[in-house]
């Protein structure tokens, strides 16, 4: 048996490890990736080695080291973004998408401009990573304003991000989130828009807290959902607000029964694990929740028939 402070402890000092590991890149990992949401304080070089470590096969790009608007660092900003590259070349890693912060309800102009611009250039960089997706929000029915005028707003928005990502192989996913997060009105902003560089993110814990069946989201969005979300929560205790976040399989959300639905369904994605440690800095730590989540996935996925 380990501690867990000497878990810690051990953990830390591999976060601590200067350099990418030497190891040559292995023939087949399983479809798991993580969102770097969930270490806000990881340099690059530490999110590839311990992902390498851990036998992830792509990282979700969600900040890096405090930079949320992730043109703007300097990580992927001319020669150190082609240096990027090689790293994750060297390692067999791929980046599954980034996620833009783009909230598609705003209805003031001005702010509205500015955060179609932010997904527009997040669109490419995704180009010159080779990463097939970037992530925006619906994102919330805007108070005081008919429900259509906010819907129509929302897929004028997805459209046009759509046609810009035309050619680059980006394709833009909204993600199940905010006041967004059941499959009727989010088939019904996927299919508003009707274009062929639009589809879906679905965050299966956003789903399922609010009372879908993981089968009933699958069935209806199935044809659209290109990545998935997957992490897991409880409900709270006295004293508690909101719903707590907890380790994979320690939880309320049934994530085995979602995995099975995807595998028998025939998603081919990722299932990238979105720990919130950004949000929630009193959540467990990346050094013990990812390393987790790679654990109890293989066992999961072997169970639903996917093997490295």
């Amino acid at each position: 048996m380990i501690t867990r402070r000497a878990f810690v402890s051990l953990g830390a000092a591999a976060v601590a490890a200067p350099a990418i590991i030497k190891a040559g890149k292995p023939t087949k990992r399983l479809p798991i990736a993580f969102s770097t949401l969930g270490c806000p304080n990881w340099e690059w070089k530490t999110i590839l080695d311990q992902a390498a470590r851990r036998h992830f096969a792509a990282i979700e790009m969600r900040g890096l080291m405090g930079e949320m608007d992730l043109p703007k660092s300097p990580q992927f900003i001319g020669a150190k973004l082609k240096e990027s590259l090689k790293d994750l070349d060297a390692l067999g890693l791929k980046i599954s998408d980034l996620g833009a912060s783009t909230n598609m309800h705003e209805p003031d102009a001005a702010k509205r401009a500015k955060q179609m611009d932010e997904a527009k250039r997040f669109i490419e960089l995704a180009h010159q990573l080779g990463a097939p997706y970037v992530r925006v929000f619906p994102n919330q029915l805007v108070k005081g304003e008919e429900r259509k005028t906010t819907i129509d707003r929302i897929v004028a928005g997805l459209r046009e991000l759509g046609d810009h990502a035309k050619g680059s192989g980006v394709t833009v996913i909204v993600e199940s989130h905010g006041e967004f997060v059941t499959a009727p009105p989010l088939l019904e902003i996927i299919k508003g828009a009707d274009h062929p560089n639009v589809a879906l993110l679905w965050d299966a814990h956003h789903t399922c807290v609010a009372g879908e069946k993981p089968a009933e989201t699958f069935k209806q969005l199935r044809r659209y959902i290109r990545h998935v979300h997957l992490k897991d929560s409880r409900s709270p205790k006295e004293g508690e607000k909101g719903r707590q976040y907890v380790l994979t399989g320690s939880g309320e959300v049934p994530i085995k029964e979602t995995l099975k639905v995807l595998a028998g369904g025939g998603y081919r994605g990722y299932y990238s694990f979105e720990w919130e440690k950004k949000w929630h800095p009193e959540i467990e730590d990346p050094e013990i929740a990812i390393p987790h989540y790679a654990k109890v996935m293989r066992q999961y996925l072997a169970e639903v028939g996917i093997k490295a």
